[in-house]
């Protein structure tokens, strides 16, 4: 019968710390082309499509977007005031 090794958990390297990103490329992407599926689904409607459940979800993706944009925005802002 084998037994699995023991292993001390204090030997382990430390964990590397986490990379801080900007998001805000991220974000602005996003928003922009959910914006303009957006634009293009008033477009169709206009046109007398039936695209109502397009633009309701493109409409949502680019208030999400905005919002994910504030949330970024004080989450910088309170990560550069802590680090001074």
């Amino acid at each position: 019968m084998k037994l699995a090794p023991i292993i001390d958990p204090s030997v382990r390297k430390p964990s590397p710390k986490p990379v801080r990103v900007d998001l805000r490329k991220v974000f602005m992407v996003g928003t922009s082309l959910w914006a303009i599926g957006l634009v293009i689904c008033m477009i169709l409607l206009a046109l007398g499509f039936d695209v109502g459940r397009g633009q309701t979800m493109c409409a949502a993706g680019t208030v999400i977007g905005v919002l994910m944009l504030v949330w970024e925005h004080f989450d910088r802002w309170d990560y550069r005031r802590l680090g001074e």
